[in-house]
């Protein structure tokens, strides 16, 4: 039996093992006490203190032993039992935390790997700057020449007869001697070529040729455009109107942004024939069906801008009113002040809201709205773009 005994609390197995041992000390222990026991008898056992019992313990009644072990065995099945049931809660709870911050971790560890590699990408971006010094350098001042000239422009459409012919006439030489001196610097490359649809003078063309090219070209455009515009405001009022001004800054712009799209066609199509000019034929053909496949772009593009380059041209020899001419009577019961200039009535126009202003000024004011500067009835269904001398940021590298 104390072999038994000893065999449930050494093992360590799984419950089902101590389940069979457990009713193996039991089933010992009734067949010894069979005697004193009956089937059926309840033993309540009363332990005694150690003054009534001073005998040595193992010379206690066997039979405490089996219970106390059969009640061990018990216990230990009752805890296994529910450490089994528990762990499962547990395990979904860690999984669903795991996954739930799994996304977290990723990011944690990409932030550490930049962290960790921040110092060898600047390394890495300054050789880069370095060799390309020159084309950023130049981009830059081609980007800040076209801002000012651009706003300066502007302004002095805005300010109608009150323009500085002084200032127009430098921005005219400031645009002229920008664009001959970058040509100058570069004169080996030819790199006026392009203007005119041929392509520049060099040994090898590579993307970053190719975006130079490109690049450069398409800021000489909006220079000899801008220059253009200088030249209409050097243009007395009493030879051509404010208003007619106007039509042609609209036009201008929009001649300047369909001719950029035209320019880089020929470097672009030399590009991309030259990835397959001395491999196989595979690669030349891959060259071939690149390029035709930009030349459908390019057509694509040009009937899209051909649609609106018609509308200008529209617009700019019909030249729409917004009103008719108003009478004395109509501008004296209008106070005969124009709410936009507050000055007198310069040429005045009565809209069709019956709200009459100068020429000049509600010329100006549809260059970028619809509706009367009063009541907010819409008297054009369009805006009238680039009437203001402005000229589009986009560049055109494709």
């Amino acid at each position: 039996m104390q072999a038994s005994c000893n065999q449930l609390h050494n093992p360590p197995g799984s419950a089902s093992d101590e389940g069979a041992s457990a009713s193996q000390c039991v089933h010992s222990s009734r067949s010894t006490e069979g005697s004193s026991f009956h089937p059926g008898d309840v033993h309540i056992q009363i332990n005694s203190g150690p003054k009534e019992y001073p005998e040595d313990p193992s010379s206690r009644n066997p039979r405490s032993g089996v219970c106390s072990c059969a009640h061990g065995c018990a216990h230990g099945r009752f805890r296994s039992h529910s450490h089994s049931e528990a762990r499962p809660p547990d395990d979904f709870a860690t999984e669903s935390g795991e996954h739930g911050s799994g996304s977290f971790s990723e990011f944690r560890y990409l932030f550490k790997w930049l962290q960790k590699s921040l110092p060898y990408i600047l390394i890495l971006g300054v050789k880069l700057v370095m060799q390309h010094i020159t084309g950023i350098s130049l981009g830059i001042g081609l980007l800040t020449t076209f801002m000012y000239a651009n706003k300066s422009i502007v302004n002095q459409v805005f300010l109608r007869e009150r323009s500085s012919k002084i200032q127009c006439a430098w921005l005219l030489v400031f645009l002229a001697g920008s664009s001959v001196l970058l040509y100058y610097s570069f004169h080996s490359q030819s790199l006026y070529y392009s203007l005119i649809f041929l392509n520049p003078t060099l040994d090898q063309l590579s993307f970053w040729e190719v975006l130079w090219i490109v690049g450069i070209t398409d800021f000489i455009l909006k220079f000899f455009f801008m220059g253009l515009k200088c030249l209409i405001l050097l243009v007395p009022s009493f030879i051509m109107p404010f208003k007619s001004k106007g039509y042609w800054y609209m036009l201008l712009e929009e001649l300047c942004q369909y001719y950029r799209i035209f320019v880089p066609i020929p470097v672009w199509f030399r590009y991309l024939i030259s990835y397959g000019e001395f491999d196989n034929v595979s690669r030349w053909s891959l060259g071939i069906l690149l390029a035709l496949l930009y030349l459908i772009l390019k057509l694509l593009d040009f009937f899209g801008h051909l649609r609106t380059f018609r509308q200008v041209l529209r617009v700019f020899f019909t030249r729409p009113s917004y009103g008719v001419p108003a009478s004395k009577r109509q501008c004296s019961d209008a106070d005969g002040i124009c709410s936009i200039c507050q000055a007198e009535f310069q040429k005045p126009v009565l809209l069709l809201c019956q709200h009459i202003f100068c020429e000049e000024c509600i010329t100006l004011w549809f260059n970028r709205e619809k509706t009367c500067p009063l009541c907010r009835t819409v008297i054009s269904d369009r805006i009238n773009k680039w009437k203001d001398g402005a000229t589009s940021s986009h560049l055109q590298m494709y």
